[in-house]
């Protein structure tokens, strides 16, 4: 709040921001208010930096690099924007613990002697047929981690479609 109370008061002027969380929110909330404001990659920030790495040496790079006739700078994005971004990181993630998850239940499983090909979709057919096999001589804790596994992995499985 004391920031936006302090760049309130100001007359419009150039702002230049680093690249980094929360540079497109800040950039919105100053633009609101009438200043111009530009978003600068690291990368860029970086070779105007003189010394040693800090608040005050970054602050001055960043004013001189905003005014660099030649600067590239970042393109700002719209909320809808970000939130499809969001909504791409996320999906991403959860594919990735899924895969994980199949992953260390095949590992698991390896251990005990049943070999379950790559891919989720041999797990999904896999691990039913598994668990309802009395003789496979998996042990009851096991079935039940086995089974807490899956039931994890199929919830993934649907939050990552959506």
């Amino acid at each position: 709040m004391q920031v936006k109370r302090l760049y309130g008061h100001l007359p419009s002027c150039l702002i230049g921001l680093e690249a980094c969380g929360g540079a497109h929110y800040w950039l919105r909330v100053f633009k609101a208010m009438g200043h111009d404001v530009r978003i600068i990659a690291p990368q860029f920030v970086k070779t105007y930096v003189k010394s040693n790495k800090n608040d005050s040496v970054d602050a001055e790079a960043i004013c001189e690099a905003v005014q660099c006739p030649t600067m590239r700078f970042v393109p700002a994005k719209s909320v809808e924007q970000q939130d499809i971004q969001s909504l791409y990181r996320i999906r991403s993630q959860l594919v990735a613990r899924r895969t994980a998850q199949s992953n260390q239940i095949r590992g698991l499983l390896l251990e005990y002697g049943i070999v379950v090909p790559q891919g989720i979709s041999y797990i999904r057919k896999s691990i039913p047929q598994i668990l309802e096999d009395a003789e496979n001589a998996l042990t009851g804790l096991f079935r039940e981690l086995l089974r807490d596994l899956y039931d994890e992995m199929v919830h993934l499985d649907k939050r990552s479609v959506c």
